[in-house]
């Protein structure tokens, strides 16, 4: 094992038993918002011994690429799960209203005990609003690229036409989109389209004429016409600006369709739920519809990067 690998096997477990026994330390009646001296100079210490585990964790490099892999996923989850724990810790310690800041505890419970509403306003906000206008804007965007690219005076016209509605705020689009789609989620889909299609159509753009002079004389060489070299040439070259267009629009579309909710949603939705219980100064249930759209665009995001993985794995950002 290496020295790394020694120094990270013993300090992750120290510190993650140190900051378990911590927690149990701060939920305890008598210290639970009037921690002294005392359990901040051990909270510091804890923080300083979770930045030494996960530094020597990120200088372990194993051989066996499954083992590689688990390493380097162990990195983000030890440094999100001590970012938690001095969350927890500074909130219960400092006796920090609820109505400021919830403890990570606090959402949790409420996290398990709303799944039922969690679960509509995922279906209403994700399932029916984001995927059906991200695939909206991201399928024509893509087509009116390829349009683009064969007819050059469009993609002239467009591109610059682009930049501009790209700087458009949504505050500005979602009540216009509203207007015209009403407060159902059709109009949420309609801004997520409005989002999405430019920078595929942008990135499509760019990465058709990414496909170098040499290899576009070789096709013309061998008597290919557009849509052979199209094929076979300009669209795998495309592949890693439109999985780019495509990464960028997974996060862009979430966000779209939760702030196109706080102007006009039926009783159901992230935007809406986020926006209504705010209202309620009711901050837990906040955070947990926070935590649902975070883990929902994650997952999105990661899915999209493990299709990028598969259909691009030729690319040199792969091949190390």
């Amino acid at each position: 094992m290496s020295p790394a690998g020694r120094r990270a096997a013993i300090l992750v477990p120290l510190a993650t038993a140190g900051c378990l026994a911590a927690l149990a330390w701060v939920h305890r009646p008598e210290v639970a918002g009037r921690a002294g001296l005392a359990f901040w100079l051990v909270v510091v210490a804890l923080w300083i011994a979770a930045t030494a585990a996960v530094s020597a964790l990120v200088g372990v490099r194993p051989r066996h690429p499954t083992a590689r892999q688990a390493a380097a996923l162990a990195v983000p989850i030890l440094f999100g799960a001590f970012l938690f724990f001095l969350w927890e810790a500074i909130v219960v310690g400092a006796g920090v209203p609820a109505v400021l800041m919830p403890a990570p505890s606090a959402i949790a419970v409420r996290f398990a005990a709303s799944l039922p509403t969690l679960g509509a306003d995922f279906w209403q906000t994700f399932v029916k609003a984001v995927l059906s206008g991200y695939a909206i804007g991201c399928g024509s965007g893509f087509l009116v690229a390829i349009l683009a690219d064969r007819v050059p005076f469009l993609g002239r016209g467009l591109l610059p036409l682009g930049n501009f509605v790209s700087a458009l705020p949504i505050i500005g689009i979602a009540p216009i989109m509203v207007m015209w789609f009403g407060f159902d989620w059709q109009s949420k889909a309609a801004v997520v389209a409005v989002m999405t299609f430019f920078p595929m159509l942008t990135n499509t753009v760019a990465g058709l004429a990414s496909a170098g002079r040499q290899e576009r004389d070789l096709m013309r060489s061998y008597a290919a016409g557009y849509g052979q070299t199209l094929a076979k040439l300009r669209l795998p070259a495309a592949l890693p600006f439109i999985f780019n267009a495509l990464k960028i629009n997974s996060t862009l579309a979430l966000i779209g369709a939760i702030v196109a909710e706080f102007f006009g949603t039926p009783i159901v939705g992230m935007g809406f739920r986020i926006s209504i219980e705010a209202a309620r100064l009711s901050l837990d249930m906040v955070w947990a519809e926070i935590a649902l759209a975070a883990i929902a665009g994650s997952l999105f995001y990661g899915l999209i990067a493990l299709g990028e993985r598969g259909a691009t794995f030729w690319h040199p950002s792969y091949r190390g």
